[in-house]
């Protein structure tokens, strides 16, 4: 069945009197557009968008001489490659939606028959062919950054199920993936180099982190459904204990790899910006469930500032260092 069977009554059919109840209760033909905006939920393109932009500036080349391939990377990795992977996403967790989220539109009866499949399929076709006119390592990543987003909520792998295995593969594409791509697109498509490939693989284990925030909101649906998340595994407070390390602890590896490459200021910025996490991150360990939102709402705001001042620093690494023999990328 491709509408789950626990999907809500449309609210235009619930508030319908009982004079137009047949009319409301109509089966819907096609999603109306704004349907269409919410299953590719824009308020989650904004990571590996940022993450492109840390590595743009991370590379060191001019922003200004290149503006329209951070201008085509910014509209991949957002409105396409993780708007293309939300589509997806909430194509195969229908029936979990019903019972964590049976606002969705696919489970509200507002996204009708194949509809979700179709856009998602559709979504990641764009995104491949606007993937074309960012060279061979542009065309790569967004095919990687596919294969990740259906492998992880599709089956047979459907990554999800496991949350150790799906919130990595999450955090490196949102993350890793997105920042070294800004940086080679830059270059012209050369290696990134050890100093990014370092920053960038580190912020995507923060990430894992930040994705478990996520998975506070819907325990009970993922433990009825067989979805073995983090705060299903561990429990809430565990699952707490386990974000805060993986999004605390990488932020102090970065700030003392940036003391190593003689940027101390930027270093000291990123460990004011971990240590402005601490009581968001105490409070959450008390009470899990109840301020996961929180920490997702302030904390990540930090962690993320922290992502863009470590690129400026391997910026300013990159002009005042990088032709000094035996300290190039």
């Amino acid at each position: 069945m491709d509408t789950p069977p626990l999907a809500h009554t449309p609210p235009l059919a619930a508030a319908a009197s009982a004079a137009d109840a047949p009319a409301a209760l109509k089966p819907l033909r096609r999603p109306q557009w704004r349907t269409v905006a919410e299953l590719l939920k824009p308020i989650t393109w904004f990571p590996p968008m940022w993450a492109f932009a840390c590595g743009a500036v991370a590379s060191g080349q001019s922003l200004s001489a290149n503006w329209p391939l951070l201008v085509l990377g910014l509209v991949l990795t957002g409105p396409l490659v993780c708007a293309s992977s939300q589509a997806v996403n909430d194509w195969f967790d229908r029936h979990v939606d019903a019972i964590n989220e049976p606002h969705r539109p696919i489970p509200s009866g507002r996204m009708p028959g194949r509809w979700g499949l179709g856009l998602a399929c559709a979504w990641t076709l764009l995104s491949l062919a606007w993937a074309l006119l960012m060279g061979p390592w542009g065309f790569a990543a967004c095919a990687l950054a596919i294969v990740l987003s259906w492998a992880y909520s599709a089956p047979p792998a459907r990554l999800k199920k496991n949350g150790w295995w799906g919130n990595s593969a999450c955090a490196l594409s949102y993350e890793g993936l997105a920042w070294l791509t800004g940086t080679a697109v830059m270059l012209g498509g050369q290696w990134p180099g050890p100093h990014a490939v370092a920053l960038a693989l580190l912020y995507s284990v923060g990430a894992h982190g930040i994705m478990t925030l996520n998975d506070f909101k819907a325990i009970e649906g993922d433990r009825r459904m067989g979805i073995a998340s983090l705060p299903v595994q561990l429990g809430a407070s565990g699952a707490a204990r386990m974000a805060c390390v993986f999004m605390w602890v990488p932020q102090w590896v970065v700030a003392a790899l940036l003391l190593v490459w003689q940027l101390p200021w930027h270093a000291a910025a990123v460990l004011v910006l971990a240590l402005a996490q601490a009581p968001l991150m105490a409070k959450f360990m008390r009470q899990p469930v109840e301020r996961a939102l929180q920490v997702s709402a302030f904390g990540v705001p930090l962690f993320v500032s922290g992502m863009m001042v470590s690129a400026w620093g391997l910026r300013h690494w990159q002009s005042q260092f990088q032709a000094i023999p035996g300290l190039g990328g």
